[in-house]
């Protein structure tokens, strides 16, 4: 066991000082044990790749209310012939759009006021695991560093070193997101957009986010098998000229753009001796929205007390960590059902069809049924209600169940 004495000697080491590797800090601080996060960036919070919405649960967990740019009562969804469905209800929260910068700072602040330290400009550049520590080299502002740690944790991302250098695979899918920051644009406030149409959202969807001060975030995400050769930002080009909506467009002023990766998919085996993963690194981000930090933020609730006991009595071989994980398969089988559902009502149908699913969404009754049991978080139970009750979505009933049932 690591001795937590002496210089460059911590209990756990998190590589990745995003919202889910300070979260755990935070977490894990506050529970006694030492904690380092190491982050390549010079600062916390650059450079951020995803859309910005944090879900009211997760925002609770941290209580991060001022980092928010706007709050989003619903979505208004476009077919690919046009057709809007409304989703939602004036004055009902469902999500929150965070200003990333300030809000990964907030809960990195977090974890340093618990206890935990943070290393900036730094990198792991090799690493050794034995019987007593792992023993792990950091690139620190272009000085080499010895550390040694009990328990190692990837928290950096899609392009996971810790998984890479520890072959722990991949996650199911790897998407690939294209973002920019405008003004020039406006909608219903409170509302965001999403756009279907296999000319510029080929699989998934494109969407428009306000985010205060008559500023948008558009964006468009996409799975490479999908794309055809083409690249997101020319998908994103295809979407602000498309006949349909280049009046929407028409006096965007651009201000900064973005383009990363979406891990989804949990992999199989998230933890060697002494070693685990989680978040983006892990591939939590969910299938239906590419979403991380809720569902990063749920893993960290479900294990925190497993594993600072497994810390504290230095109980890390991979069998320990197993046990663990084991709430990872839950959030795996949940991922996969949800991409079933999502394959069958967005990413498999054509345009046409698509705009058949809208026509049918857009029934009073079927609005109300999806508002009723509709939940950003949990997909499967709203869309497994439209096949049971909606009877042109009975033909795909059993196929669907088949594909969610056993996913």
């Amino acid at each position: 066991m690591v001795t937590v004495s002496g210089k460059n000697v911590y209990q756990v080491v998190i590589i990745g000082a995003g919202p889910v590797g300070g979260r755990l800090a935070t977490e894990l601080s506050s529970r006694g044990i030492s904690t380092l996060m190491i982050e390549e960036h010079a600062e916390i919070g650059r450079p951020f790749q995803c859309a910005g919405l944090v879900n009211p649960p997760a925002m609770k967990m941290v209580g991060l209310e001022d980092t928010i740019l706007q709050n989003v009562d619903g979505a208004l969804i476009h077919s690919p012939s046009g057709i809007m469905v409304p989703v939602g209800k004036d004055g009902r929260t469902r999500t929150h759009v965070v200003c990333r910068k300030r809000f990964d700072q907030g809960v990195v602040a977090q974890a340093m006021e618990s206890g935990a330290h943070l290393w900036l400009l730094s990198k792991p550049i090799e690493a050794e695991v034995t019987d007593e520590c792992v023993n792990l080299k950091v690139d620190r502002e272009g000085e080499i560093v010895d550390l040694k740690c009990a328990l190692l944790v990837g928290a950096d991302g899609a392009h996971s070193w810790t998984r890479r250098y520890f072959k722990m695979g991949r996650p199911k899918e790897m998407m690939v997101g294209f973002q920019t920051d405008v003004s020039g644009l406006t909608g219903k406030d409170n509302w965001l957009e999403m756009y279907t149409g296999r000319d510029f959202a080929p699989g998934l969807f494109a969407w428009v986010i306000p985010t205060g001060n008559n500023t948008h975030r558009i964006g468009i995400w996409s799975r490479p098998q999908d794309l055809d050769g083409k690249s997101v930002e020319q998908c994103y080009n295809d979407l602000i000229s498309h006949p349909l909506w280049s009046k929407r467009f028409e006096n965007v002023k651009e201000i900064a753009r973005y383009c990363g990766p979406v891990p989804c998919g949990v992999i199989r085996r998230p933890y060697k001796d002494r070693v685990m993963v989680i978040g983006d690194a892990a591939g939590m981000a969910k299938p239906t929205t590419g979403g991380g930090i809720g569902p990063g933020f749920r893993q960290i609730e479900a294990i925190i007390e497993k594993l600072a006991y497994c810390i504290g009595r230095d109980k890390l071989k991979s069998s320990n960590l197993s046990s663990v994980c084991k709430p990872f398969k839950s959030f795996k089988k949940e991922q996969d059902r949800a991409r079933a559902l999502r394959d069958l009502l967005v990413t498999i149908p054509d345009d046409d069809e698509l705009d058949s699913h809208f026509r049918m969404f857009n029934r009073p009754e079927v609005l109300d049924l999806i508002n009723k049991v509709g939940d950003i978080e949990h997909p499967v139970p709203l869309g497994m209600t439209l096949l049971r009750k909606v009877p042109e979505f009975r033909k795909l009933a059993l196929k669907a169940g088949f594909k969610l049932l056993f996913a």
